[in-house]
């Protein structure tokens, strides 16, 4: 695996939503064990008490939730999304094939071509948060071929965005910003398609000005024979490639330290499977810099081998544990 010390960024502008404040606040203080205690698996989440989805928006804990049915054309989206980026390459599909649930799905497209396009639907919190879980539904063209820099999954960030643009190849300090993303890396010709799932992070212990990769196994991008303090409790998962063609649930948690703590915490599930667990982590030196986005994307910086294509479904933001929908 090599080390990496520049990755291409998207950039973007910002939007404000609107949210249920009266609900949103009664949610907003993290639960202490989402710092060190055992987390969630499995169907034992939100979707659990809601049956394909039906009234999960309803719930006193989600912020958010999508499935793409209500659109008459992806032109529809700004509706519930902020930004949407890449109109002429983002559609809504109704082959069933490319649907997870019900009749419609989204779908990111970038051509061949040699230059960068980030394809991105795109959430600003009316609430900021300390904490967030983002699941959604999600599979790769079964001809997807990407090597290098490609964003192709969620992000959950905290002002990574000022004026409206994107800030890449400025560290975050503790006091600026910070930003997650969960997707697949593939940085050499001999891992499989998509790529390694992990965490591409920017927070102030970053070793690149570009952002760090943090794997299931410890682990972390660039300069990887460098151990990160993930602390005691720490337990190394093996490295997952998902398989092209196939749906998966994906969530994504991040949990914001308190200030002057190393109780920071990410965490990835995939099917409800907890697949990657970073503890210990310092995301923030001020309690005023708290989630206030999450996206969607496949962002690739080069690709003139073939068409890629992503699509995504039943999307749901919360302040707990969602997992798998409930058949």
């Amino acid at each position: 695996m090599g080390d990496r010390s520049a990755l291409a960024e998207r950039s973007t502008t910002e939007g404000v939503a609107t949210v249920d404040r009266a609900r949103l606040d009664s949610t907003l203080a993290p639960d202490a064990n989402l710092a060190t205690g055992p987390l969630p698996e499995g169907a034992t989440g939100i979707a659990a008490k809601h049956k394909g989805d039906v009234g999960i928006a309803s719930d006193p804990a989600v912020i958010f939730a999508d499935d793409f049915e209500s659109y008459a054309s992806a032109a529809g989206l700004s509706g519930k999304w902020d930004d949407v980026y890449q109109a002429a390459q983002t559609s809504l599909a109704t082959l069933a094939a490319n649907v997870y649930r019900g009749k419609k799905s989204l779908e990111f497209t970038v051509p061949k071509q040699s230059q960068e396009l980030s394809n991105t639907v795109a959430k600003r919190l009316g609430k900021e948060l300390d904490v967030l879980f983002l699941r959604y539904y999600s599979k790769f063209d079964a001809g997807f071929d990407v090597l290098g820099s490609s964003h192709n999954g969620s992000v959950i960030s905290a002002h990574y965005y000022v004026n409206g643009q994107a800030t890449p190849g400025v560290p975050a300090n503790g006091t600026n910003k910070f930003l997650a993303a969960f997707e697949s890396w593939r940085g050499e010709a001999t891992t499989p398609n998509p790529g390694q799932m992990n965490v591409y992070l920017y927070h102030p212990e970053q070793r690149s000005q570009w952002g760090d990769h943090f794997f299931p196994t410890g682990i972390v991008l660039p300069n990887s024979s460098l151990p990160f303090d993930f602390g005691p409790s720490f337990v190394k998962r093996a490295d997952v490639v998902p398989k092209l063609g196939q749906w998966y649930a994906y969530e994504l948690m991040v949990r914001a330290n308190t200030p002057g703590k190393r109780d920071g915490r990410i965490a990835c599930w995939l099917d409800g499977k907890l697949i990657a667990d970073f503890p210990n982590l310092r995301l923030r030196d001020v309690a005023t810099l708290k989630i206030d986005r999450f996206d969607l994307s496949l962002h690739v910086g080069s690709n003139t081998v073939a068409v890629a294509k992503k699509w995504y479904d039943n999307v749901v933001a919360a302040t707990s544990y969602i997992g798998p929908l409930s058949e």
